[in-house]
Parts: C-alpha cells; structure tokens; sequence
C-alpha cells in the first residue's frame, strides 16, 4: 500500500472515532500532497519519496514554529504543533542513529573527494536522498561543515 493511501486511510479511520485534532492534522497533509498533485498535475499514489518529502517539510515547518512559539512564551501553540508533529512522524521512515548518519557522511566525503567548504553541495548533493526524512538535514549540514572546517 502506498504512503499516500495510508494517510487517507488514516483519515477515514480519525473519521470514524471521531478524533477531530487528529483529523485536522491528517486533513493538512492529504491538502498538501494534493496541492503537489494539482501544481505539478502529477498523481503521487505510487510516488512514496514525494509524500516522504512532503510530510518532512511539513514536520521541519512545525519545529520551526515551535522555537518561534517558544520564544514568544506561547505554550498553548507550543503544544498544538508538537501535536501535530507527533501525529506526522509515524509517515516518515524510521529515523536513522548519529552513528549511521556520521558513517554516510565519512562515505560520501570520501567518494566525492570533498577536502574543503568548497565541496559542500557535492556531499549534500549525494547525502540528501539517502536522508530524506530519516535525519534532520540542518544537522547534516553542520556535521558536514565541521567535518570540511
């Protein structure tokens, strides 16, 4: 079953038991995915990568809220967003360890031959598929920078 499926069956069942919170969130990202489709007038039923990418940046745009609410003091949106995060992750591939996203990293350093800053966007270029969704790519970049430093 495609991921896109999924959430519409998740959708219906929310539906079903009447867990309106939960339905709002799940109804954000079926409009999302369908505004992909209608812009790109493309059908992403069988297109997982897309919905993944999708839903990542839906979930990157609630962490920043977050911090912004944070800051602010506004407690009450603090925890609708990190509601909805929590309702958005369970679509995104399990998250991968430090330790597996440091070992991408030496790997695609080492097959790009990246020896300075100047070689960024060959190593991000080759590590952002594979992350897509499974590691917080600002992280990734700052690892990276280190690493060339």
């Amino acid at each position: 079953m495609s991921l896109k499926q999924t959430i519409t069956d998740d959708m219906k069942n929310a539906m079903r038991e009447g867990d309106k919170s939960r339905l709002a969130v799940i109804r954000l990202a079926t409009a999302a995915i369908k505004q992909v489709e209608v812009d790109e007038r493309v059908d992403l039923q069988q297109d997982d990568d897309r919905v993944i990418a999708i839903i990542d940046k839906m979930i990157k745009q609630r962490r920043e809220s977050i911090s912004q609410y944070e800051k602010a003091g506004r407690d009450d949106l603090v925890e609708q967003e990190q509601y909805e995060v929590t309702v958005l992750q369970p679509y995104l591939p399990a998250a991968l360890s430090e330790d597996e996203i440091n070992s991408l990293i030496e790997t695609a350093i080492e097959q790009t031959g990246a020896a300075s800053m100047k070689d960024m966007g060959k190593v991000m270029g080759m590590l952002k598929p594979q992350l897509a969704g499974r590691a917080d790519m600002g992280q990734v970049s700052q690892t990276i920078k280190a690493r060339l430093s």
